[in-house]
């Protein structure tokens, strides 16, 4: 991966008020990332990364999607099991502060 890549990861994953397609990029890679290992969340990242060509260029949803690939294979690298939405303290804490959003 790039340096510009990382970077645009990065900058991805800081906090800000996410899109509708951000929510549901990262929802569905939560989704198919269920149950895998790292090594299947690293290849499911390096796919979207190919697929995207220039990450810069790329819309809000593609970089999200990457976001959410490459934390996930983050957290994964020294976890040892698979992967599990419920488990994940960041997406808890998401859904826990969307929930007092909403009220």
């Amino acid at each position: 991966m790039t340096h510009d890549a990382e970077a645009v990861l990065e900058a991805a994953l800081e906090p800000h008020e996410p899109a509708e397609a951000e929510i549901e990029a990262r929802r569905r890679v939560r989704e198919r990332a269920t149950g895998l290992t790292h090594h299947e969340a690293q290849a499911a990242l390096e796919a979207v990364l190919a697929d995207a060509g220039d990450l810069e260029s790329a819309d809000a949803s593609v970089r999200a999607e990457a976001a959410e690939w490459q934390r996930i294979s983050d957290l994964l690298f020294d976890h040892g099991g698979p992967y599990a939405p419920e488990t994940d303290a960041y997406v808890q804490g998401q859904l826990t502060a969307r929930e007092h959003h909403r009220d």
